[in-house]
């Protein structure tokens, strides 16, 4: 993983994402998780597209139990955008680039947060 999109722990959770200056979006996954291997690419290319603007970060959820069940994630992939300090949106499952881009943008225009939802 290069420095644009960096792994995130338990520990330096709460710092690196609910004290991020910039807003985050967190891809929680496990190296077992097909989708995970899958959506992966699309995570790196808009971490280089959106650098400086977007911290794209990555939480192992086999490596890092207890974030992953404060926020009630069942299944990886999950997607979580947060937005000074608070979760603006989620998106679990294998997404569309397009979906992850829409979300990106409403995040950086500052668009009210969606409900969140779930692709399967």
């Amino acid at each position: 993983m290069g420095d644009v999109l960096q792994e995130v722990s338990d520990q330096d959770f709460e710092k690196n994402v609910l004290q991020s200056d910039l807003p985050v979006l967190v891809d929680f996954w496990a190296p077992w998780c097909g989708p995970c291997k899958a959506i992966g690419p699309m995570i790196d290319n808009l971490a280089n597209q959106y650098e400086g603007r977007i911290r794209f970060l990555k939480m192992n959820v086999d490596d890092n139990t207890a974030t992953p069940a404060s926020f009630g994630i069942k299944s990886v992939p999950t997607i979580m955008f947060f937005k000074d300090g608070n979760l603006f949106e989620q998106m679990t499952g294998m997404v569309t680039r397009p979906a992850l881009e829409t979300a990106v943008t409403k995040l950086l225009e500052g668009a009210a947060p969606a409900s969140p939802f779930v692709v399967q």
